[in-house]
């Protein structure tokens, strides 16, 4: 089924999944779910994604090279995405420590009493098992399978009739 995705169809894609894991997360985080730096952080490669896929939609067509190159360039800042997704479920499962900027400990001085502190080793909440961050990993591993494939598609070299 990923090798019918050629360079436009899977920019799209990414475009409309992209949009609508960001806007989940916008969503949850309305409803009461506070994001912790770590979330926040991994926001980023989907702030790329979004308009970065729209461009590449818009101009597959008349530079579909370019858009095999943009694609690849997808692949990998998803590919970072998926890592930093599962590097959060981990600290969050307490597999490995997470950075001291998520704990909220106040052994440096004095806390900032202006900014909510949210533990990033504490999933929010789990869906089907998976915290928000393991999701991310798991979005982000498929929105990088799609750039590639779409990179990866060579088309016709036949003009079409």
């Amino acid at each position: 089924m990923l090798e019918k995705l050629n360079p436009q169809k899977a920019a799209l894609v990414v475009l409309v999944v992209a949009f609508a894991t960001i806007a989940g997360a916008w969503i949850f985080q309305f409803a009461g779910y506070d994001p912790c730096h770590l979330c926040l952080l991994q926001r980023w490669a989907y702030y790329f994604a979004v308009p970065f896929s729209l461009l590449l939609s818009v101009s597959a067509g008349a530079n579909p090279k370019g858009a095999r190159r943009g694609l690849y360039l997808l692949a990998v800042v998803m590919l970072g995405s998926a890592i930093f997704g599962a590097y959060h479920a981990g600290v969050e499962w307490r597999w490995w420590q997470g950075p001291d900027t998520c704990s909220g400990d106040i052994s440096g001085g004095l806390p900032d009493l202006t900014k909510k502190v949210v533990a990033c080793n504490e999933a929010a909440i789990r869906i089907f098992g998976l915290s928000l961050a393991g999701w991310n990993a798991v979005i982000s591993l498929a929105l990088a399978g799609v750039a590639l494939a779409g990179a990866r598609h060579q088309g016709s070299s036949s003009v079409s009739q």
